[in-house]
């Protein structure tokens, strides 16, 4: 490891916990026609759950999860930014109120719908409001559901798998928040907790499901099906920019900034956008610097095969939802072409653009949702003034009122102190 830190310039910065910005010299090189997942089958699952949704989640009145995307033009102008800027609302997602809400609750439904398919419960033309009869959740506690995560990905999977009626267990890494492990509990899921990061976690969750034919783990490392979920967001938000009247063409492109962890998430939205428009939307991972695996996997071009562990940092970061050391293969690989770019942000940062979003647009989002704004300073010399800005805010409905003025009392003191980017 010590000869790819001397000879690579961006892994020396990476393993120094300096600020980088690495482009991706093969971005759109991939086969236009490779398919990774079928998005059109995701969206007609989500579909037919629906009816289902509306029940079990009053809230969400269509039974459709989705997220508004908000012009938040107030904050564009103490940002460095040409062009519109957006804020796509993960952090508001209902149910669970993160971006996990995408790929965690759709793998949870697919697994629910192949099981109960499978057993002659259930057919493709039913209505699957039924599936919340309590026949129906009876049915389904003869199954297991577990997953290892640093908080968002568990909060998802645990809601939606203890609604349905699965016995769910939730492997969780020391960086998890204290309050989405007790919310957890509140809602009959199993919380087991570990003293070390997210690889420990997941590795645990992993072997304990091997061992259960009756348990279906979560592998946010590796699941097409999170992948998937994750994708349908890119015609989602298609639909809401073509009701603005928003064109993303050649001469309007369209830049997308993503706080990643692993990378399941971002990397299936990014393919979902980059199926839709091409070379035409330009996106971005962002991640903290004492945890930036996707950067270090694909600048080093070693992927899953290294760790920040491996040179020397320790993970160690108040982006808890990004606290990850190594990143997915499978996104990884498939990033490898489609992906622009990566960026590191210093945590301090992330408080400063959480205090401004709040002051200037009244929407509050948590640390890790906030790494997104770091990309507008990279990109202001790239960008043309034409260009469609979108901020990807990931989490951050669910903190508890407490924590949320705690950390825009930090923020506060950080754009005090100059600690943000400006331009």
């Amino acid at each position: 490891m010590k000869a790819i830190i001397r000879e690579n310039e961006t892994v020396k910065k990476i393993a120094d916990c300096e600020e980088v910005f690495w482009i991706n010299p093969n971005v759109n090189a991939y086969d236009k026609g490779e398919v990774i997942v079928d998005t059109d089958d995701a969206e007609a699952r989500l579909k037919r759950f629906a009816p289902f949704i509306k029940r079990v989640f009053p809230e969400v009145a269509d039974g459709i999860i989705e997220a508004p995307l908000t012009e938040i033009s107030s904050v564009r102008k103490q940002l460095p930014v040409k062009g519109r800027l957006f804020l796509k609302q993960d952090s508001h997602l209902p149910i669970s109120g993160s971006v996990k809400a995408r790929g965690g609750i759709y793998e949870v439904l697919k697994l629910a719908e192949t099981i109960a398919v499978r057993e002659g419960r259930l057919s493709l033309e039913d209505d699957y409001a039924k599936l919340a009869d309590p026949e129906f959740r009876e049915f389904f506690s003869g199954y297991k559901v577990a997953v290892g995560s640093t908080g968002n990905l568990g909060l998802s999977i645990g809601i939606i798998s203890a609604t349905i009626g699965f016995e769910v267990t939730v492997h969780m890494s020391a960086d998890a928040r204290q309050w989405k492990k007790d919310m957890l509990r509140s809602k009959g899921v199993k919380v087991v907790e570990y003293p070390d990061d997210y690889e420990a976690a997941v590795a645990q969750g992993r072997k304990e499901a091997d061992s259960d034919s009756l348990c279906h783990f979560v592998d946010d490392e590796n699941s097409l099906d999170l992948f998937a979920g994750y994708s349908v967001a890119g015609r989602r938000t298609k639909a809401q920019l073509d009701e603005m009247g928003i064109v993303i063409d050649a001469e309007h492109p369209l830049y997308l900034y993503l706080p990643c962890g692993v990378g399941g998430a971002p990397g299936g939205i990014t393919y979902g956008f980059k199926s839709i428009f091409g070379e035409n939307v330009h996106c971005y991972f962002a991640e903290p610097t004492h945890a930036p695996c996707m950067t270090l996997g694909l600048a080093s071009g070693l992927h899953n095969k290294i760790s920040v562990g491996d040179i020397g940092i320790d993970g160690k970061t108040e982006a808890d939802g990004l606290a990850v050391g190594r990143p997915s293969g499978l996104v990884s690989a498939a990033m490898s072409t489609r992906l622009d770019g990566c960026f590191t942000v210093d945590d301090d940062k992330l408080y400063g653009y959480l205090a401004q979003l709040k002051d200037a647009e009244g929407i509050f989002i948590e640390p890790s949702a906030c790494a997104a704004f770091e990309g507008l300073v990279h990109t202001y010399e790239i960008a043309p003034e034409s260009a469609i800005h979108i901020l990807w805010a990931t989490g951050g409905n669910m903190v508890p009122e407490e924590e949320k003025e705690a950390y825009y009392n930090r923020g506060k003191s950080n754009v005090a102190n100059n600690s943000i980017s400006s331009i």
